[in-house]
């Protein structure tokens, strides 16, 4: 459904360090540097086909986070979840909600780990739970 999803940035080599960190943690590899025509800064992260991209707004105006919006990043195991969480707070980000772990729901049970990188974005870690059929 999707094929990328891009973020702004009011610090693009801060948000390099945090998301070279933070998207290690699920197998992501050094960002594509890019820049618009507008000359603005923007990064391009690709993994298993799917594309997370950070930039410097283009209209010149200051980034600024999606109030309600988060955007999830599926991980392998609780511990991936945990990892992705530690590594974010190691990096400038800020641990939000209850701390990293298992939630059980009508949506069926995750683990599940929330921060704000450094430019307030909302971040979940999240493995899904499979049910014995």
């Amino acid at each position: 459904m999707f094929n990328h999803i891009m973020i702004g940035s009011n610090d693009i080599e801060r948000s390099k360090r945090f998301y070279d960190a933070v998207l290690a943690t699920l197998g992501a590899g050094e960002p594509v540097r890019n820049a618009a025509a507008t000359g603005h800064a923007r990064l391009f992260y690709r993994h298993d086909g799917s594309t997370f991209c950070v930039s410097e707004p283009i209209d010149g105006e200051e980034a600024t986070f999606a109030n309600g919006g988060t955007i999830a990043f599926k991980c392998s195991s609780p511990e991936q979840v945990r990892l992705f969480h530690d590594t974010a707070i190691a990096h400038g980000g800020k641990s939000i909600e209850d701390p990293p772990g298992l939630r059980e729901g009508s949506l069926g049970a995750m683990h599940l780990s929330y921060v704000r990188d450094p430019d307030g974005n909302k971040l979940c870690a999240i493995h899904r739970i499979k049910k014995d059929r």
